[in-house]
């Protein structure tokens, strides 16, 4: 028999996915099984696949030793010495990481694995935040993702029911986030909303925008205003009212600014000129603005944070502040 003791960091999911995670090998169907035979109990009683964990709660696996006996890869994680990690804000639920742009934020289809998660989870291991040795299902997670060569700020949760709880609050548009991007020329109106439809195409790993509605897009709306200007190049910030694939990038480039950098809908000859390789996009300030109980992240509510420095931003408008 092997028991499992649920942490806080455990509580929160249901026992299906505590299983997934803990004991890889056991399939579903063998879960159910057991399941119903009472040999995977919950404080000594029987229970249900999506019933959700509690802090306290004892796990009881009657089952066989096959089931937990695995040689995993090492970890990504603990291959790193160093993490490589900008942190704008950390409690015992959550983790605010600034993203440098250039890194990814999980593994891609290249198989990097040198990630934002990867660096986030050294992080929290070295410190002695976080043991997975101790917490045998859940490990520290990323609850939002932005491109490789955007930079920002990054939400890790650091228990199941943050997670959980994030997850609910981003799908409900309770978190407000603003964004800082360097665009070419001089966006008229000098402040504005952008609203048509964006299609997603996969090939291409590319969008394009529609004045109807067409098969596969979806509504896309971005606010922006004008912060400062050059005689080539404006600062400006942009609020998603609406979270779409490129959306900002391909926004501005329909009217006629688009982003500095940006490989995909700007100006090869002027991202060449000034040496940028990726587009100058930077999600800067998060805003908790809850519209309805947040449990365990209720204290977070009103709460807004910043990243303290943008280097393009230094760069091409040395003189604004933020």
């Amino acid at each position: 028999m092997r028991e499992y003791y649920i942490t806080k960091n455990d509580s929160g999911q249901r026992l299906n996915k505590f299983l997934e995670k803990a004991v890889p090998r056991l399939s579903g169907g063998m879960m159910h099984k057991y399941l119903r035979l009472k040999r995977i109990k919950l404080n000594g009683k029987r229970t249900e696949a999506a019933c959700r964990l509690a802090e306290g709660d004892r796990v009881q696996l009657y089952i066989n030793d096959e089931y937990f006996e695995q040689v995993r890869e090492e970890e990504a994680f603990r291959r790193i010495k160093t993490p490589r990690l900008t942190v704008v804000y950390e409690d015992e639920n959550i983790l605010l990481a600034d993203k440098a742009p250039g890194m990814v934020v999980h593994a891609d289809e290249k198989g990097d694995s040198d990630t934002l998660i990867a660096h986030i989870q050294a992080y929290l291991y070295q410190s002695g935040a976080w043991n997975p040795d101790d917490a045998a299902s859940f490990a520290p997670a990323l609850c939002n993702r932005i491109d490789r060569n955007t930079g920002g700020i990054v939400i890790a949760a650091k228990t199941a029911e943050a997670l959980r709880i994030l997850n609910d609050k981003i799908k409900e548009h309770e978190l407000k986030k603003k964004y800082l991007c360097v665009v070419l020329g001089r966006p008229s109106p000098p402040k504005g909303r952008i609203e048509n439809f964006l299609r997603r195409d996969e090939k291409r790993k590319q969008v394009t925008l529609h004045d109807r509605p067409v098969p596969g897009a979806k509504t896309a709306k971005t606010l922006y205003r004008t912060l400062a200007s050059t005689k080539e190049l404006s600062l400006v910030e942009c609020v998603l009212l609406t979270g779409r694939t490129h959306q900002i990038r391909a926004h501005m480039a329909s009217i006629g600014c688009p982003l500095l950098g940006d490989g995909k809908y700007g100006r090869g000859d002027r991202n060449r000129a000034c040496g940028e390789t990726g587009q100058l996009l930077y999600s800067y300030e998060l805003t908790f603005a809850f519209e309805s109980d947040a449990g365990a992240l209720q204290y977070l509510d009103g709460r807004t944070f910043r990243v303290r420095r943008i280097d393009f931003v230094q760069k091409y408008f040395p003189d604004f502040r933020f």
